[in-house]
């Protein structure tokens, strides 16, 4: 579970709602015409741009996102150099005594395919057409929760013109001018809302998971294909570490 993601989306929506109780209450700002003006407005003009199946598939991509966490690069640099001293000690076959202990289906499949004896450029094709795959389902769901940000402010305009377009053909009435400008602003309020705190907040971790997930993916293809090719692990480890963070790359050669 990303706590910080939870955290701070619960924490932004209660922080809100106690600012509306203390300023008088929440009934107020409970409009079911305003809400289906925005969230409809959006969930339609979702469907409208995105294929279907891409549009269900992002309830997926996000709850992998809060719930999955992106392997520890330090820890990944540590097995696959595991990997490496005992195929240089017992041969590729002994790696398939390890395929029970590998939680990460990624690396999982790299090792079989070693143990299966995969060539080296064959291995890597195959993983890196893994790799392109899990980054299409990123980009789409980045793209999806980008334009759902972008789609609910202006659906929460839309209905202020409509608020505002009720109001005005009111204006012999008093008493229903309220409900005029009640949906007018509560749309534009819903429609901030939903962007500011949840989807561009959500595209913008999903952008910054799916590199970070990347640069840990091509690290374990590239020491799979050194792995296969039994590579010397002192000379594996050095260039693997380029894809560390300067300061655990300093660290992890000091040890």
């Amino acid at each position: 579970m990303d706590i910080a993601t939870f955290a701070g989306t619960v924490a932004g929506f209660l922080l809100i709602l106690t600012a509306i109780f203390l300023g008088g209450g929440t009934g107020a700002f409970l409009n079911v015409p305003a809400m289906l003006i925005t969230i409809g407005g959006t969930a339609s003009a979702t469907l409208v741009h995105f294929r279907l199946t891409r549009v269900l598939n992002i309830f997926g991509v996000v709850r992998k996102t809060l719930t999955v966490s992106v392997p520890n690069a330090e820890r990944v640099l540590e097995r696959l150099l595991e990997f490496s001293r005992v195929a240089r000690r017992d041969g590729t076959l002994a790696l398939e005594d390890y395929l029970d202990d590998i939680d990460d289906d990624f690396l999982r499949k790299g090792v079989q395919l070693i143990v299966d004896g995969t060539e080296p450029e064959e291995l890597e094709k195959i993983m890196h057409t893994e790799l392109a795959a899990i980054e299409d389902r990123h980009r789409f769901g980045i793209e999806i929760l980008s334009f759902m940000g972008q789609a609910s402010p202006a659906f929460g305009m839309i209905g202020t013109l409509i608020g505002l377009v009720q109001m005005l053909r009111q204006l012999d009435n008093p008493s229903k001018i309220g409900t005029g400008m009640a949906t007018a602003l509560l749309t534009t309020f819903y429609g901030s809302l939903l962007a500011n705190l949840l989807f561009i907040p959500l595209s913008g971790k999903l952008r910054m998971r799916d590199k970070a997930e990347s640069n840990v993916r091509k690290m374990m293809i590239e020491g799979l294909v050194g792995i296969q090719k039994t590579e010397n692990p002192s000379g594996l480890q050095e260039r693997l570490s380029s894809y560390l963070h300067p300061e655990n790359r300093e660290s992890d050669k000091g040890e």
